[in-house]
């Protein structure tokens, strides 16, 4: 426990906590949502949320982790007052990073078959826009295919774990984080010559406030407020395992202002790849769900060097989705290693076993047990897990931290604003109206977020007579 292990460098901390919040919610829940709420307009609001909101409590994840030097099985339980009952907390934060990989690994497993598809099949090149999307629905209704690829996700993410946090986890993700990055200019540079894209760039980058009143100005504003919120990955402890590998050189502020950075770049950048593309060949930007599997190989079918052009956008959307898998990995790994002393081996030997096992109603919820509808018709295991954990421990696990932090009875403010400030770099403003916010209104905006997910779901009548 005394020999525990940090990152050789900052910018290791920085991607792999950036790869933690990048996954698929950047490249594909984004730009079809971007799309649905209005482009630019919905992007500003977006981004006005992320820094109100998201900001503060990625910080207090940091912080958490960082003053404890330990991830959420140890970190209440040594930062708390005596006789407390907060470090409780560690065992649904726990239960909802596995229900969170019981659903992320299929659809991780998803974008590494289309980049074998794109790269080494080819098939999709010479299909009509019908056949594509009948290939998504084949893909989901194929057992063999599900299980195998969410197999292959599972042991390739823990693979990289096993290897060690320096040698491993921050080794293969600067690769990785690094390739990302590339691809994505190197894709949204093709896409944006191509002929009628200027009017998706119009469309991404020029705001016009007349689509939101069109949608409905409270359903763009809870839409944006709910992705400033969900992209970050925030509530299940996800970010307190990479905050407690943090030495104190920096302030928490500018190292979780870099993270922001890093993650809305990741963003904006699929964007600028998906909008201007779908303008280019006349197909709709606001698709849904299938924007990515089926509009978007249909894009690469009409596109000179498709082929080429699908394989890296699905190997970049790949690493997105690993990136995630491997930060998720570490998190519950390392709850093991701090809370029993188990070695790194072990717990990843058990946890190859057991996320497989639990991810597999995940995979067979398309096909064998697609009789299984938990919300009605048309829903299956996967919507079930994702609003388990997106729409309540999510918002409930930040609600925590964010008590915790800045409540007399947890932590406190005052210790909460040493931890976050030690270190150069920018420092939080030490001012009532600051600590305020901290203390009555961002519980509020993140108790609004949990309530209002549960009235779309379980109330939607009432909820579109509010919001449009």
């Amino acid at each position: 426990m005394n020999n525990r292990e940090n990152f050789a460098s900052r910018l290791g901390f920085l991607l792999i906590a950036a790869g933690c919040a990048i996954g698929i919610g950047n490249v594909w829940r984004f730009p079809y949502i971007m799309g649905q709420y209005g482009g630019a307009a919905f992007v500003l609001i977006y981004l006005f949320f992320l820094v109100i909101f998201g900001l503060p409590a990625l910080m207090a994840e940091f912080a958490v982790g960082r003053g404890a030097g330990r991830g959420i099985a140890c970190s209440f339980d040594i930062l708390e007052k005596p006789g407390h009952k907060w470090h409780y907390a560690k065992f649904p934060m726990l239960i909802g990073n596995y229900l969170l990989m019981m659903f992320y690994t299929s659809v991780s497993g998803w974008m590494f078959y289309y980049f074998y598809r794109m790269a080494f099949v080819g098939d999709l090149q010479s299909a009509t826009p019908d056949q594509v999307g009948a290939a998504f629905g084949q893909m989901l209704g194929s057992a063999p295919i599900q299980v195998g690829w969410m197999i292959f996700a599972t042991v390739l993410g823990l693979g990289i774990v096993s290897l060690g946090l320096q040698k491993g986890v921050e080794r293969i993700t600067k690769w990785m984080m690094s390739a990302l990055f590339a691809i994505m200019i190197l894709l949204a540079i093709r896409v944006v010559t191509l002929d009628g894209a200027v009017e998706g760039l119009k469309f991404y980058l020029l705001p016009d406030f007349g689509r939101m009143v069109d949608q409905g100005i409270g359903e763009v504003v809870f839409a944006a407020m709910g992705q400033a919120f969900f992209t970050l990955s925030l509530g299940i402890g996800a970010m307190t395992i990479f905050g407690s590998y943090i030495k104190k050189e920096h302030s928490l502020t500018k190292e979780a202002l870099f993270v922001c950075g890093l993650d809305t770049l990741v963003a904006f950048l699929a964007g600028l790849i998906i909008i201007p593309a779908c303008f280019a060949f006349k197909l709709e930007p606001g698709q849904g769900p299938g924007l990515v599997f089926v509009t978007l190989p249909n894009v690469f079918a009409q596109m000179p060097a498709g082929r080429l052009c699908g394989a890296a956008f699905f190997l970049f959307i790949s690493f997105a989705a690993l990136s995630t898998l491997v930060a998720v990995f570490e998190n519950i790994v390392a709850f093991w290693m701090d809370l029993k002393g188990t070695k790194r081996s072990k717990a990843v030997a058990l946890n190859i076993v057991a996320i497989i096992i639990l991810s597999l109603p995940c995979a067979l919820g398309f096909n064998l047990l697609s009789g299984f509808q938990p919300f009605g018709a048309g829903s299956c295991v996967l919507d079930l897990e994702d609003f388990l954990v997106s729409n309540t421990l999510l918002p409930l696990g930040s609600l925590f931290f964010v008590l915790f932090c800045n409540s007399h009875y947890g932590w406190g403010q005052k210790n909460y604003y040493t931890e976050v400030n030690a270190g150069k770099g920018l420092k939080l403003s030490d001012n009532g109206v600051l600590r305020f916010y901290f203390k009555y209104v961002l519980p509020l905006l993140v108790l609004i977020v949990f309530v209002i997910g549960y009235v779309q779901k379980f109330a939607p009548d009432f909820y579109n007579s509010v919001f449009h």
